[in-house]
């Protein structure tokens, strides 16, 4: 069995780090690795994958700094030349970039079948770039693994049960990841003793999604609520690159210092040793979740609505009073964290027994 593993941005590189990891243990299976190269900053992509062993690409595509659609074309174009070289079993995607579209939209034209992680995924905000790329992937994915009984729930309200796909609950791979990793990151981190922090003493902070950093207003608000909490505790933000230049063509001061872009292990230390997580990201609201840290996510809306549900996560938006209000909450009622939302740490396996189930050659 042939499997093409399609990548690009930083959270797809942890999520296949976890399914390799699983392939390996098959010598009847050989896996293509395809770099897309959607996130290129040496901090958010090449650290990846040699801090976390994982299988270096083979074939990088470098398509990076475009718009939406000029990224996206040009890695159907690039992608299905790897396709008709290799000809894969299955093609597989992560999660709901513009990478995870092209990879989906490439192999089904070539007839090749899609494997869809992170499946069944909705926030119904359809100006979400990543909402428009999930739905289309989902669509035309012959092998859908869903993390949640939610997005299951959510593709059989939309008739996926008549459509000529399999359906499969797995767990969240990131869940896999972060069990794996998290045994060992103090080993390989510094970032703690680098900046000085002390355990529940910060509040970790992450803002990159375009629908808050595109908008002016937004992030004005969003700032303006950091500044006021980082007067009583320390906030440790990471801070990428495009969001860094955007605050300062805003200029705007902020009342901490954020710090460069961190691997995974040092963002496991974060959350490990942090008292709260802000964040406008998917992943993170999961990964906090997963280390037990109450969080407060900067959007309208999420996909992961079993932890708003679970009391864990609270959406504020981008209103600074608002902002203000639920971090205060926060600090007087800490959630309790009981339920196991994502599975049992076990998703990549159950991922790669689907694949061998469904080839006939295996069976």
């Amino acid at each position: 069995m042939k499997i093409v593993t399609i990548v690009g941005a930083r959270p797809q590189f942890i999520k296949a780090a976890a399914v390799s990891r699983e392939i390996v243990k098959h010598p009847e299976i050989r896996e293509i690795i395809v770099h897309t190269g959607q996130h290129f900053d040496v901090n958010m992509s090449d650290v990846f994958f040699n801090e976390m062993d994982i299988p270096r690409p083979d074939y990088y595509l470098d398509i990076n700094s475009m718009a939406h659609g000029a990224m996206t074309g040009r890695m159907l174009e690039k992608i299905e030349e790897v396709l008709n070289k290799e000809v894969p079993d299955f093609v597989m995607v992560y999660g709901d970039t513009n990478s995870t579209l092209a990879g989906a939209l490439a192999a089904k034209k070539a007839l090749i079948k899609v494997v869809h992680v992170e499946a069944g995924l909705r926030s119904f905000n359809m100006h979400m770039p990543e909402e428009i790329n999930r739905i289309l992937t989902d669509r035309i994915s012959d092998i859908l693994c869903c993390p949640t009984d939610k997005s299951i729930e959510n593709l059989t309200n939309e008739g996926f049960k008549k459509f000529p796909c399999q359906i499969k609950k797995t767990g969240d791979v990131m869940q896999d990841a972060a069990l794996f990793y998290g045994a060992f990151s103090a080993e390989k981190s510094t970032i703690m003793r680098l900046h000085g922090l002390e355990e529940n003493d910060f509040t970790l902070c992450t803002l990159h999604r375009a629908e808050n950093t595109d908008n002016h207003n937004k992030m004005a608000s969003i700032l303006d609520a950091l500044n006021q909490i980082s007067q009583e505790m320390k906030i440790v933000m990471p801070l990428h690159p495009r969001t860094r230049k955007i605050i300062e063509s805003l200029d705007i001061n902020l009342n901490f210092v954020p710090i460069a872009p961190v691997g995974y292990f040092d963002m496991i230390e974060l959350l490990k040793h942090t008292k709260f997580v802000l964040t406008d990201s998917g992943g993170l609201q999961k990964e906090a979740y997963f280390f037990n840290k109450p969080c407060i996510t900067l959007r309208e809306e999420t996909e992961w609505v079993e932890l708003v549900e679970a009391g864990v996560n609270q959406l504020v938006g981008s209103d600074t009073e608002v902002i203000l209000t639920k971090y205060a909450d926060l600090k007087c009622h800490i959630p309790v964290f009981t339920n196991n939302l994502y599975g049992c740490g076990n998703a990549s396996k159950q991922i790669v027994d689907i694949l061998l189930a469904d080839n006939p050659v295996f069976v």
